[in-house]
């Protein structure tokens, strides 16, 4: 995301089932540590079972032997996209340009310190788009409805 001071970068992890951005990252770098930083805020809030899935494109941060380790340590498998196919990743770059669109374009920021430190891409994220935004995709409920709906569903099916 750009600031007049240089570029923001993010990191999510989107969940596939419900299209809830499950974790995020930002920093003012591409390195591995920003893919890091998103993957782990995620399994520390989803703790995924053992053969859960990780898709990605084939950025350097991902196939970097850090990351692989991380995934490995984690009992999370690893998948990537092929090169070049945009579609392969198709769900984050949905993401991408919701924020974009729906915050980011609408004005402009100076500082690295608006987007990050006073928290609008926080707000956006949990704040409106996992809690409000509805989804076509979804029966146009918002990712946490969906996925309460179904946690719902299967409570009394249980």
């Amino acid at each position: 995301m750009r600031t007049w001071e240089g570029f923001v970068y993010l990191a999510v992890v989107v969940d596939a089932f419900s299209r809830k951005v499950v974790s995020w990252a930002m920093a003012d770098h591409l390195r591995t540590e920003l893919v890091l930083d998103a993957v782990g805020m995620a399994i520390t809030a989803r703790r995924p079972a053992a053969g859960t899935v990780h898709h990605t494109d084939r950025g350097t941060q991902y196939t970097s032997y850090e990351f692989g380790k991380a995934l490995c340590a984690s009992g999370l498998l690893a998948s990537m996209g092929r090169v070049g196919s945009a579609f392969d990743n198709a769900m984050a770059e949905s993401v991408f340009a919701t924020l974009k669109t729906e915050l980011i374009y609408r004005r402009a920021w100076a500082t690295r310190h608006e987007l990050e430190m006073e928290m609008e891409v926080f707000s956006y994220l949990e704040g409106f788009y996992n809690t409000r935004r509805r989804h076509s995709r979804l029966g146009n409920l918002s990712p946490a409805e969906y996925e309460t709906m179904h946690l719902t569903q299967n409570e009394v099916s249980a």
